[in-house]
């Protein structure tokens, strides 16, 4: 070995192992009582996944097919920015962007950009949940309401229909707590909510869950299922009261980041409230405006002040990376090469239906083969994370809504499934782990290779 190539080579063994040291002591740090993310932002300031990354890691002849169909989409509906993620057995081979993060800058997307992801909120919910469960913090047969339920605060107690004393955290969870949506979608109806129940706007969530209350139910819990973004914005509720933390932070601190995942956070509603490297949201040609959710009278777009995104927060608020999804679904899939955050059995009760016909747990949907898929659709949102039976995962988000709705799903996974179906040759080199674009930890200790 060259004098040249052996001084690199101590430089790599160096800076492999002072990172592995480093990742023991935030470990032990995290152990000792301490939050891992405060240390880390406070003294490693290790990046996450996403920002290590960039679309030159992932030009590959290969891929070719795959960036075609998604532009071909793209054109088709006017969506304005894209980014795509894979994992083939639950390493990350391929994360790029493809578009315009920021149309009117020139700004294309990177893996590092994150977007609103909608309902695929729901699943991080359901596994902030679900590890409460094997915690031994909540049972998911517990009540939610009543004097003996985990919602038993007096501001819940004033309810019109005695059967939601019956609803558990589980007929929350797979969507049969008893609620449709006949009347309209409680979560999108703040300037009803604020005259009925005399509050100013923007409504919060325990205004939504009294407006709620106030109503007969539509079915008795557990006798069939109805999608219901009202059922996780109150688990998000539940998960405040039973861990004695806020929502987001329960999540972050003791599900996320403990797999490695540090970007992800609850989303804002207007462009002054858009997280470092957030995309910009577009809505088609035709949009129609609605009045704020601020109650001034104005007539805004849905995806900037129509929506209440910070307030659907458990059950749509979060924005993520497609890197970071597939990082969390490598901790719920069963599989072998990274552990995963949740025992076999309830990765398994998660994706069956416990009611003929109903829902699953947090996915948006199983086939029993060992397919698993969530969607995520609101203004200037459109978004789908597929955990398939062949080793291979995949997210797609992008920052532009379509008159198609959530129908767009099945067009994006047959566009996507085309193209990967053509792989023959999968990168052997897993991204979750690519350091060459981090800062270094401590720059008087850095040394160039």
């Amino acid at each position: 070995m060259s004098f040249i190539k052996l001084v690199r080579y101590r430089k790599v063994i160096f800076k492999t192992v002072l990172i592995a040291v480093l990742y023991l002591w935030d470990a032990a740090s995290g152990s000792s009582g301490k939050s891992s993310s405060h240390f880390a932002s406070d003294h490693f300031l290790i990046d996450p996944v996403s920002y290590r990354i960039d679309n030159t890691l992932s030009d590959s002849p290969d891929f070719d097919l795959l960036v075609s169909n998604i532009e071909r989409l793209m054109r088709k509906y006017e969506v304005k920015g894209a980014s795509v993620a894979i994992t083939k057995d639950e390493r990350l081979v391929y994360a790029r962007g493809i578009g315009y993060a920021n149309a009117e800058s020139g700004e294309l997307v990177e893996p590092r950009h994150r977007f609103r992801i909608a309902s695929i909120s729901k699943l991080i919910t359901a596994v902030a949940i679900m590890k409460m469960h094997e915690d031994g913090l909540l049972d998911i047969d517990d009540k939610v309401f009543g004097n003996s339920g985990i919602l038993n605060d007096s501001l819940y107690l004033d309810y019109r229909d005695s059967r939601v004393e019956e609803i558990t955290v589980k007929h929350l969870l797979n969507h049969s707590a008893g609620w449709n949506r006949r009347f309209g979608d409680h979560m999108f109806m703040p300037h009803l909510i604020s005259r009925e129940m005399n509050v100013e706007m923007p409504v919060q969530v325990p205004d939504i869950i009294r407006f709620a209350l106030s109503r007969r139910l539509h079915f008795r819990p557990g006798s069939r299922t109805s999608y219901s973004n009202l059922g996780y914005a109150i688990l998000g509720e539940v998960i405040a009261k039973a861990s004695g933390m806020e929502y987001e932070e329960y999540v972050r601190s003791r599900v996320l980041e403990p797999i490695g995942i540090r970007g992800m956070r609850i989303g804002g509603n207007l462009p002054a409230d858009k997280a470092e490297n957030e995309v910009t949201y577009y809505e088609q040609y035709n949009a129609g405006r609605v009045y704020s959710i601020y109650g001034d009278k104005e007539k805004v777009l849905k995806s900037y002040g129509g929506n209440d995104i910070s307030v659907l927060g458990a059950a749509g608020g979060w924005i993520a990376t497609p890197a970071e999804l597939l990082k969390l679904v490598a901790a719920i899939d069963g599989n072998p090469e990274i552990p995963d955050i949740l025992s076999p059995e309830i990765i398994e009760l998660m994706v069956t239906p416990s009611l003929s016909g109903g829902h699953t747990i947090g996915w948006r949907g199983t086939d029993g083969r060992g397919n698993w898929w969530r969607t995520g659709t609101f203004a200037g949102t459109s978004a789908l994370l597929m955990k398939q039976n062949n080793g291979i995962s995949w997210a797609v988000l992008f920052n532009s809504s379509t008159f198609r709705g959530s129908a767009l799903a099945r067009e994006i996974q047959w566009e996507v499934q085309t193209a990967l179906n053509r792989v023959n040759d999968w990168p052997e080199h897993d991204l979750f782990y690519h350091f060459d674009n981090m800062p270094f930890i401590f720059n008087n200790l850095a040394i160039s290779n």
